[in-house]
């Protein structure tokens, strides 16, 4: 968890994008973990639902917001089971999970003119010793695209970028718009 006074660091991603969040704008964070990117969209005055399956991750999650003084709707939710039902949100994230089977259901909790901003690893990320090493965890060149298709792109990027002094990553990322005019 992070250190007191201050809150975990989202990905650079969600930072170079964090404009995009503003004041009342609904917020669902898919695979929050610990929450780093809901605490990030509700210190920028979103409302903000952070899903995930593992619960000891959300009760950290619960006690950094509490930390914050932000309130965030946590929920254990099973992405691989029946999602609850909810209206569609103005922004969905997606960090570092990957379910293909599952991005129709992730495309449809956009509303119309609605942002998903995502990013995951590319099958680089095998050969630098860290990370996930699962066919299915990890997306081909050029993947993202199509698996978000209809969305239209705004920005996006596949990159070899370091963490820190010794490790670097391999990601993929967008930051994609349903269209205003789609159902």
């Amino acid at each position: 968890m992070a250190s007191e006074g201050r809150l975990p660091l989202p990905s650079t991603w969600f930072t170079w994008h964090d404009y995009l969040f503003r004041p009342g704008m609904r917020v669902l964070d898919l695979a929050c973990g610990t929450g780093r990117h809901s605490l990030a969209a509700a210190a920028r005055g979103a409302e903000v639902t952070g899903w995930d399956r593992n619960a000891a991750k959300l009760e950290e999650a619960r006690a950094a917001a509490a930390a914050h003084g932000v309130q965030i709707d946590w929920q254990e939710v099973d992405l691989d089971g029946d999602w609850p039902e909810v209206p569609p949100f103005d922004a969905v994230l997606l960090f570092n999970y990957l379910d293909r089977e599952r991005m129709a259901r992730v495309l449809n909790s956009l509303a119309p003119g609605g942002t998903l901003l995502m990013e995951t690893f590319l099958t680089t990320q095998r050969d630098l010793g860290w990370g996930p090493t699962n066919e299915n965890h990890l997306l081909d060149r050029g993947e993202l695209a199509r698996l978000i298709a209809p969305l239209e792109v705004i920005h996006g990027r596949e990159v070899l970028e370091p963490v820190d002094v010794e490790r670097w990553r391999a990601v993929a990322s967008v930051v994609a718009r349903r269209r205003p005019d789609e159902p």
